[in-house]
């Protein structure tokens, strides 16, 4: 006899029972409200994407590393996406002549990368991403970081919470160039700075010196980028603050670079992230559109909440009544009165089985749904049900008619 199937997912991906869905669906759906004051339209696209998508408009380590890379039967070499961004550019270049800019998108995909799954990081998640394409100006990265600061806000978060460290690629490669570093030695001290955080010192002296001997780099004017702090705190972000060894890990930021960081001790991390990428879709031809947006990862997102107590209740996802029946022969009334209820937008759950109603009761509690009542002959002659509320063991008899009114007013 043969071994049994193991019951354990992947390694680093995740199941998503009923109210484990329910609660990331909670979460998204918040988002969805939020974006949608500001005008933003919701795409998506395969999880498959051609392999060569990703090898000049990436980060070399999640190209030669994290990616999920194979060749399929048509040899055709095939990545599962570790990013949305590069698709965004993809997706824009090929309709450019058509669509009507700016473009104001988001989008919720799955993301996979190979990495060691820790706290914070998996190898499949789901990830924001909201992107504003076809403006140069100062005024785009002002909706950007508030937009990102208005979801974090959304949650309940306040200010305190969270800050918005903000810096500038250009103004980290101008100071690579004024150190005399080629484009390679640049491309690989900003990779190395990225890091910096998660580095012991004497590691990325070591790694730095490789690279360059100057140290620090030589200052460069930074009057733009704190100029844009300050416009920040005039549009009410009053907790953005200019960093000036923020750098991003991908190649393709070209401007304002900024991250979102947790400021509780108990979850010191950044958050999510983003800037501008004004030459992202001139790799697929044709003239550069301007382009700056950023992404938020699910897990991370989750973390921040649960830290600060900020989690949403998914309960508006749960049946709000469950209907019980004495015994089988009134399975098909109780359902036709659940029909009547659901045309009038309350979520129904009916007992379909043997057990006796004191059992259903348990049942109803064990699946989290609060409301109660029992649906057989005596109910139908009566025209009237007894409202079970089982948190608090109270019970109402109410009118069959007035029974949906009831529930929706309850909420």
């Amino acid at each position: 006899m043969s071994e049994p199937l193991s019951t354990e997912p992947y390694k680093g991906v995740r199941d998503f029972y009923p109210t484990d869905w329910a609660r990331l669906q909670t979460i998204f759906t918040r988002i969805r409200e939020t974006l949608a004051l500001w005008g933003y339209e919701e795409y998506n696209a395969s999880p498959l994407e051609r392999a060569e998508l990703y090898g000049a408009k990436t980060s070399e380590e999640i190209v030669s590393e994290q990616t999920y890379t194979f060749t399929d039967r048509g040899d055709r070499r095939v990545t599962l996406r570790p990013e949305m961004t590069p698709t965004l550019a993809r997706m824009v270049a090929a309709k450019r002549r058509e669509m009507p800019f700016p473009l104001r998108w988001f989008s919720i995909p799955n993301i996979f990368r190979y990495e060691r799954p820790q706290k914070g990081r998996l190898r499949e998640h789901y990830q924001l991403n909201v992107d504003l394409v076809g403006i140069a100006s100062s005024e785009v990265d002002i909706e950007i970081v508030k937009i990102a600061s208005e979801i974090v806000r959304a949650f309940g978060a306040k200010e305190s919470d969270f800050t918005i460290r903000v810096n500038s690629r250009a103004l980290l490669t101008a100071a690579c160039t004024a150190a005399l570093l080629d484009a390679d030695a640049t491309r690989a001290y900003l990779h190395l700075l990225d890091k910096k955080s998660k580095m012991p010192a004497e590691e990325f002296n070591a790694a730095r010196e490789a690279i360059t001997t100057t140290d620090p780099l030589p200052l460069i004017d930074s009057t733009e980028i704190e100029s844009f702090v300050a416009t920040l705190k005039e549009h009410g972000i009053g907790n953005a603050v200019f960093d000036s060894t923020l750098t991003r890990g991908f190649d393709y930021y070209t401007g304002v670079v900024f991250e979102i960081f947790d400021t509780d001790p108990a979850n010191p991390r950044s958050i999510f992230g983003g800037g501008r990428f004004d030459k992202l879709v001139a790799l697929f031809g044709g003239d550069p559109i301007p382009a700056v947006g950023f992404g938020m990862g699910d897990v991370t997102f989750a973390d921040f909440l649960e830290t600060h107590g900020l989690t949403p209740s998914e309960a508006g996802k749960r049946p709000q009544l469950y209907i019980g029946t004495p015994n089988l022969s009134n399975i098909p009334a109780a359902q036709a009165f659940a029909d009547m209820l659901r045309a009038q937008g309350v979520r129904v759950f009916v007992n379909l089985s043997e057990r006796a109603l004191g059992d259903q009761i348990k049942d109803a509690v064990k699946r989290n749904i609060p409301l109660f009542i029992a649906y057989g002959a005596d109910e139908v002659a009566s025209g009237t049900v007894k409202l079970k509320t089982l948190a608090m063991s109270e019970e109402i008899s109410i009118p069959m008619s007035e029974l949906a009114s009831k529930i929706q007013s309850s909420n």
